[in-house]
């Protein structure tokens, strides 16, 4: 594994854990845009644990894309924890990856169902495994909350990825 992307690092302990497990991984974005799955693709190598990706901006998309419960959606919201663990459990499921990481929340300038900017829920599900969902309440601009959500969500998946050893 050479040469990532030097503003997420975390991204190479995450291949490498995978590629060493002889595992994989899919991600679901919202407010992220693509951005996680940019990271860990940058990273040499990746393909062997990278399946895919989806990017489910629009609240419905959560739903036709992820598979995330249209109840959950109606009666939580698109910004909710168990809406991220819905996403991060249905593009595993729909792409074939034994993990599945995702990001819903705010990056601003405006509030969204009442959220304020720089909420952010990131989720990782593995088979047989909890879902382990981070409310993040973070600052900045939407450029930096959209990039220290992807941080923090790729950190949480190393820490899991290290404990579940």
């Amino acid at each position: 594994m050479a040469d990532p992307d030097p503003a997420y690092p975390a991204a190479v302990a995450v291949i490498t854990a995978l590629v060493q497990r002889g595992e994989t991984v899919a991600t679901c974005e919202s407010l992220t845009g693509g951005l996680v799955g940019a990271a860990m693709t940058a990273v040499a190598g990746s393909s062997a644990a990278y399946r895919g990706g989806l990017v489910s901006y629009a609240t419905d998309l959560k739903h036709t894309l992820a598979g995330v419960p249209q109840d959950l959606l109606e009666a939580q919201g698109a910004v909710a924890a168990d809406t991220a663990a819905a996403m991060a459990r249905g593009t595993a499921e729909r792409c074939g990856a034994d993990w599945g990481l995702a990001t819903t929340g705010v990056a601003g300038p405006d509030p969204q169902e009442g959220h304020p900017p720089g909420t952010v829920f990131v989720a990782v599900v593995g088979a047989g495994a909890e879902p382990v969902v981070d409310r993040l309440a973070l600052s900045g601009s939407r450029d930096e909350i959209r990039r220290a959500s992807v941080q923090r969500l790729l950190e949480r998946f190393a820490a899991v990825l290290a404990e579940a050893r």
